[in-house]
């Protein structure tokens, strides 16, 4: 199997259902923005598809070679720690054979290589997150999974995050990514999935959520969208 399969997956915190019969199909190379309100089950979704939360109900299959990367949206590095000290670390938990090979290849492709012996904590709100990826590719997944990837991130460091992003996508790793920012999906997803109170509304491409009354304005289309379904 080369794709990742969620089938009915839904998630209960005691008499509250967070995530409710989510069902959708990510195939190899694949970019999925998964959008909705706050509160919407977005990250509940990420953490079950990661394997750090267990669906109450529901199957999901993952790729059997690569696995799964997870990047939530607070960063998981260590300050202290240099650059490649970190992807070290990383690299070593995630049992990867060939850890130094592993950095170097990642130090390359996140464009840190002038960073890597400098503190993470000196390091700005872009280059962290590129770090961040970094570790969650350390071990070369088939599937990427990105809470709010670019949260707080200015357009020109957005725009160098993706482009690592979009690296890795060409070479056929999956992607998965959730969002507030309407144009950001559509830049970059082909497929979406809007949660609203867990529910799935919707799934397709970006234009399959327009309507002809709002034209290319996705984010209006968005907005009516949800509000037809009273949300």
């Amino acid at each position: 199997m080369t794709r990742l399969q969620a089938r009915g997956l839904s998630k209960r915190f005691g008499s509250r259902v967070a995530v409710r019969d989510v069902s959708f199909e990510l195939d190899p190379g694949a970019v999925l923005a998964i959008i909705g309100p706050n509160g919407a089950g977005k990250t509940t979704l990420l953490s079950m598809l990661a394997g750090g939360l267990a669906p109450s109900a529901g199957e999901l299959r993952v790729p059997a070679e690569g696995g799964v990367g997870w990047v939530p949206q607070q960063t998981a590095v260590y300050s202290k720690l240099s650059v490649a000290e970190n992807l070290r670390l990383f690299a070593r938990l995630e049992r990867v054979a060939d850890v130094e090979a592993a950095v170097a290849g990642m130090l390359d492709q996140a464009g840190l290589r002038e960073r890597a012996d400098e503190p993470v904590g000196r390091l700005s709100g872009g280059n962290r997150q590129r770090v961040n990826i970094a570790i969650g590719l350390i071990a070369d997944p088939s599937v990427l999974l990105l809470d709010e990837p670019s949260s707080a991130l200015d357009p020109r460091q957005r725009a160098r995050l993706w482009e690592f992003i979009l690296t890795r996508v060409a070479g056929g790793t999956s992607v998965a990514f959730a969002t507030h920012d309407i144009a950001e999906a559509e830049r970059y997803a082909g497929q979406l999935l809007v949660l609203a109170d867990g529910e799935m509304l919707f799934a397709g491409p970006p234009q399959g959520l327009r309507g002809a009354e709002h034209g290319s304005d996705l984010e209006r289309a968005f907005v009516a969208f949800l509000a037809e379904r009273g949300h």
